[in-house]
């Protein structure tokens, strides 16, 4: 391959490119490859992420969400002998990372529909950097937005009673959920043709499953033709397992449907994800 530097256009003489052996250490480093190409994508995607204003939206929605609720209900619960601050936290943080994974849907799809897919698809990028990359955005994401429940929550009254390893179990666990949610939300992002369409495809799933939980009231506080429902579905069993961590009393009961919950949740996204990633066009 050949091309005409500037100063001889006129001349007509050409100079060869000589490209780099990539033989040679020196050159090219054969280590780590996949270490290196996720760092890089991780960092474009971290500072794509900061300039589209996502951690500002990450600590501002669990506050809003923590006023909303906790202002116009404390009274209420009070009145039922329940600390609600305490009470109405896990949801809180569980709500924090919902938002997380519509933001990694947003991500998926903006990077199919922007061209990157197909821009990755043409080079020499190992097959799971790409979704390695947006997965660790999302759990940073997720890391900021929990931090900040937490710090709104405490400001409200919430603490955790518990002993260390009760706190850490509590933040791992919402970790976890986030992750899981993230990876099934990317893999929707990659199918979804545009962004206002992932956001309807999981906005509604969210309210409904949030809403009717025990998350934010207690099951006596539902119908009692809903009270089956709000206590029997995942986001009730994630909060009743981080409320019993915050307060120091983890239980096997409580954790093992909340436990199977999760890991179903996650066989299933990750089986979608594997889909997504090798049977379908990551690019419009």
């Amino acid at each position: 391959m050949t091309t005409t530097h500037p100063a001889d256009r006129e001349t007509h003489t050409f100079s060869r490119i000589d490209w780099p052996d990539d033989h040679n250490p020196t050159v090219v480093s054969r280590r780590w490859p996949f270490l290196r190409q996720w760092t890089t994508m991780t960092d474009r995607g971290v500072r794509s992420a900061w300039a589209e204003g996502e951690f500002t939206v990450a600590v501002v929605m669990p506050m809003v969400f923590a006023l909303g609720f906790y202002l116009p209900l404390r009274l209420v619960m009070a009145d039922r002998g329940i600390d609600y601050a305490q009470f109405l936290m896990p949801i809180i943080v569980l709500q924090a990372v919902a938002f997380t994974a519509m933001a990694a849907a947003q991500r998926a799809t903006l990077d199919k529909l922007r061209g990157m897919n197909r821009r990755l698809a043409s080079m020499p990028v190992r097959a799971l950097v790409p979704l390695s990359a947006r997965m660790t955005v999302s759990l940073i994401r997720s890391v900021v937005s929990i931090t900040a429940a937490l710090v709104f929550g405490a400001l409200l009254g919430f603490s955790f009673d518990g002993g260390l390893l009760d706190t850490l179990a509590f933040v791992g666990f919402a970790l976890a959920v986030a992750v899981v949610l993230a990876i099934g939300a990317d893999s929707l992002g990659l199918i979804a043709r545009n962004p206002e369409a992932t956001s309807q495809l999981l906005l509604l799933p969210q309210l409904i499953l949030g809403l009717l939980s025990t998350g934010f009231v207690p099951e006596s506080g539902f119908p009692e033709w809903a009270q089956p429902f709000a206590r029997n579905q995942p986001i009730s069993h994630f909060a009743a397992t981080m409320r019993e961590l915050a307060d120091g009393n983890p239980t096997m009961s409580t954790a093992l449907p909340a436990l199977l919950w999760l890991g179903a949740l996650a066989v299933v996204f990750v089986a979608l994800a594997h889909h997504t990633q090798t049977h379908r066009r990551l690019y419009p």
